[in-house]
């Protein structure tokens, strides 16, 4: 307040009322004079999804770079040869071991971080940054536990600090035209949604870098890039531990946290057959990772209730020979809808055959949101089919006006959730399992953000 002018206050005052867009401004026109010129941003992890984030901050010219962060001096020499070719100054560095990143979140030339390093340091280095008064983006999932979901949204309401979860699914072009048709009450009074992550990963968990990629048996110290560490988990948790991509959508259109919440769950778990299997036909039954006991299932179905009568079905199998699908399905009172990369139908009363599906293109095509029509072209080299750059610049742009993202700590928490509370739903056969309210009651008050809206 010292040190802000009256106008500038009453301009962000009526800003943080009304709330932030999908895509916060654009045009750098409107409230320019409470926007940072350059925002100061820092990048803890950066193995391939730290260095993709990196890739699309280079491409914008309202970014400094000032410090980079991790431990692997291969990833620190990569990035280091991407921001020169790119024309940036070079930043500090720093990975002399793993608490190194403390130091970085002391700079005060660091106004952003984007952390994007294996998920048990998200929670742990997210507060972190809150706490050393930075704007924080933090990779999927955010927490793994229920604690750390409540450490993360303490710390935001203790230190003002904002927190956004880079949920890139959010931003796909048919998630956002279906957004739009949820707005736009195409299906009718909501009633229930299916989605979820099926996307075989044997081989990325398993690669040990000596044979060609997929191939691979190893993990831990043995493994190479997510291997090192991501495998561990189904090695010991019989959980959902990657619920963001296909639920964050979904959570959008319910509008949970923001008229909406999460109310109960109900997970089940499939015997572990997957990982076994492909470890013996291609390292052989006398390798020895071939008879290690898998606890994941390798196929995990949740059910989730809304305090607005809504369900949710959300499916987790990435240890069995499939092609990747996040399943999503909507349906309402009027009509639903199933799309995904390979199958896109709908049926809506009224307006397409009785009892026959019909191809969503042209739905789609009307229903387009207003970004993708604008920035369509030039999102598509960011990766992800586009996705990336549009969760980038809504970061950015939120962090330069210091505003709450679309996509919050709250948001990040309950999303979160669903891997600790699918744990406990399965190791008591199925028992239904509370949600938290991470909002602490105001979601009954809280207003949902215009996704939809084009406002600049």
């Amino acid at each position: 307040m010292k040190n802000t002018t009256r106008r500038n206050f009453i301009k962000k005052s009526v800003l943080t009322t009304a709330g932030i867009s999908l895509m916060p401004n654009l045009s750098f026109g409107a409230f320019e004079s409470i926007k940072k010129d350059k925002l100061k941003l820092a990048f803890i992890g950066l193995g391939l999804r730290g260095v993709n984030h990196l890739n699309n901050a280079l491409r914008r010219k309202d970014i400094k770079i000032t410090a980079i962060c991790d431990i692997d001096e291969k990833r620190i020499d990569l990035s280091l040869s991407r921001i020169k070719e790119a024309g940036f100054r070079t930043p500090k560095v720093f990975g002399k071991n793993d608490l190194d990143y403390r130091n970085l979140l002391d700079l005060k030339d660091v106004d952003a971080v984007i952390i994007s390093t294996p998920w048990l340091w998200h929670t742990k280095m997210a507060v972190d940054s809150m706490k050393a008064g930075k704007y924080t983006g933090i990779e999927v999932s955010a927490a793994n536990t229920l604690e750390e979901c409540w450490d993360l949204v303490n710390t935001h309401e203790k230190t003002g600090s904002h927190l956004m979860i880079l949920e890139n699914v959010n931003y796909r072009r048919d998630v956002l035209a279906v957004l739009n048709m949820v707005k736009q009450n195409v299906f009718g009074e909501l009633l229930h949604f299916r989605c979820g992550y099926k996307h075989d990963l044997r081989h990325v968990k398993l690669n040990d870098g000596k044979t060609a990629y997929g191939k691979g048996v190893e993990f831990g110290e043995k493994g190479i890039s997510e291997s090192v560490w991501r495998t561990q988990h189904s090695l010991l948790r019989n959980a959902d531990v990657y619920p963001t991509h296909g639920l964050g959508p979904v959570a959008t259109m319910a509008d949970v946290n923001r008229g909406n919440r999460f109310v109960s769950m109900t997970s089940h778990a499939t015997k572990s057959v997957g990982l076994n299997k492909y470890i013996n036909e291609v390292g052989g039954s006398n390798h020895p990772n071939a008879n290690l006991k898998w606890k994941q299932g390798d196929i995990i179905t949740s059910t989730i209730e809304t305090a607005n009568g809504e369900t949710i079905i959300v499916t987790h199998d990435v240890n069995s020979p499939r092609p990747y699908s996040l399943g999503f399905e909507v349906q309402g009172s009027q009509g639903l809808a199933n799309f995904d990369y390979f199958t896109k139908r709908i049926h809506i009363e009224g307006k397409t055959k009785t009892h026959r599906w019909e191809a969503m293109d042209e739905w789609l095509k009307k229903y387009d949101h207003p970004l993708w029509k604008k920035y369509g072209e030039y999102a598509s080299g960011s990766g992800h089919g586009g996705m990336d750059f549009f969760v980038m610049n809504a970061f950015v742009e939120s962090a330069k006006e210091n505003l709450a993202p679309p996509m919050d700590a709250y948001d990040a928490a309950a999303w979160s959730a669903v891997t600790p509370l699918s744990e406990l739903s399965i190791e008591n056969n199925g028992a239904p399992q509370d949600f938290p309210d991470f909002t602490r009651g105001m979601w009954v008050k809280r207003k949902p953000y215009n996704w939809i809206k084009d406002t600049y």
